[in-house]
């Protein structure tokens, strides 16, 4: 997308009042025009397809047809790029299977009321239109997680644990990596995702039925063991240590003025003082630059960064911004990157 070029953006929603509070947010911005509005996923699809928007933002529980339902309808090619704006207590679940569908990225709404805090999530929801706009078009497309699964063979780096790290497009790169990799993988894996907080454990049950290793939401001072995935719960840094042997993990709100939380850095951090070279650090698809001061730590302590390449990024933020510092010791394509883990464990 250029300046030149505003983003034209359609907005879903079956409450009157959150139409009105996404439309007037997002025509502030001078890059964005909403072309229109829509009341429900059947009137979602026809204006789809009569007006040809870069982006829509997309309610998920809705009458007629569902923002899941709007998903699977779209086409697989020259498909606008989708921004869920959803309700955590209410539609987890629903956010969840979006995001693995295709959705680039997901606003939670401060609120199910027709009340003036839903003007709360501007800010954000502007920037995440605007990145959604500029993303990858052939990343950006739905996922059933399956594929070859290559075979192990250890390269004998004792490879106790490997910390992974994400952002926009995590949820479908996760489900290609982690369903990709074998039920007797012999370290553990802890993963930071940028997302809401409410959204991980329904993240955590969709993953562990689609994959052979034991996918959960990460808990404070539970032993992570070999085969087994944490991923940090959502508005809590993740962390880990050495409990003699064993593999624990540590959640924590602080530090508070961290830009995301849970941070890719937290994670990365606390894994090379932990347990030294024993770690493998994998950056997958993201905007922004977590995760480059830990990566630096872990290669100081003797570890090694992979990270996805550009072709199938949804977002090459996080990996760019590791490939500049000069951090990474190679990369691999999302449907790739198992077989590169395989190889340097």
């Amino acid at each position: 997308m250029t300046d030149e070029r505003r983003i034209r953006v359609l907005v879903v929603d079956d409450s009157a009042f959150a139409r009105k509070v996404v439309r007037e947010t997002l025509s502030r911005s001078h890059r964005l025009e909403v072309v229109a509005t829509a009341r429900d996923g059947l009137e979602a699809l026809e204006k789809i397809a009569e007006l040809r928007p870069d982006v829509v933002t997309l309610d998920m529980v809705m009458p007629n047809l569902d923002g899941v339902g709007v998903l699977r309808a779209l086409p697989r090619e020259d498909a606008p790029r989708v921004v869920v704006v959803s309700i955590s207590d209410m539609d987890s679940t629903l956010g969840v299977e979006a995001l693995q569908l295709g959705a680039v990225d997901l606003v939670h709404k401060p609120t199910a009321l027709a009340t003036n805090r839903l003007y709360d999530l501007g800010d954000e929801l502007t920037a995440k239109v605007i990145a959604a706009a500029d993303a990858n078009p052939q990343a950006a497309r739905p996922t059933n997680g399956s594929g070859p699964r290559p075979a192990l063979r250890q390269g004998g780096r004792a490879v106790r644990l490997i910390v992974i790290g994400t952002s926009t497009g995590g949820p479908q790169a996760l489900t290609r990596l982690l369903s990709a990799l074998p039920r007797e993988l012999p370290c553990a894996i802890a993963v930071a995702l940028h997302i809401p907080a409410g959204y991980t454990d329904a993240l955590a049950r969709r993953l562990d039925e689609s994959c052979l290793l034991r996918v959960i939401e990460a808990a404070d001072g539970a032993t992570l063991a070999p085969g087994t995935v944490a991923i940090a719960r959502g508005g809590m840094h993740l962390r880990v240590s050495d409990g003699g042997g064993s593999i624990v993990t540590h959640l924590d709100s602080r530090p508070l003025v961290a830009p995301f939380c849970p941070s890719v850095d937290v994670l990365f951090d606390s894994a090379a003082k932990a347990i030294g070279g024993a770690v493998l650090g994998v950056v997958l698809t993201g905007m922004g630059s977590d995760g480059v001061e830990g990566a630096r730590t872990i290669r100081r302590a003797g570890g090694r960064i992979l990270t996805e390449a550009e072709s199938s990024c949804v977002v090459y933020g996080m990996p760019r911004a590791i490939a500049e510092a000069d951090l990474r010791d190679g990369e691999a394509d999302i449907d790739h990157m198992a077989e590169a883990i395989l190889r340097n464990i």
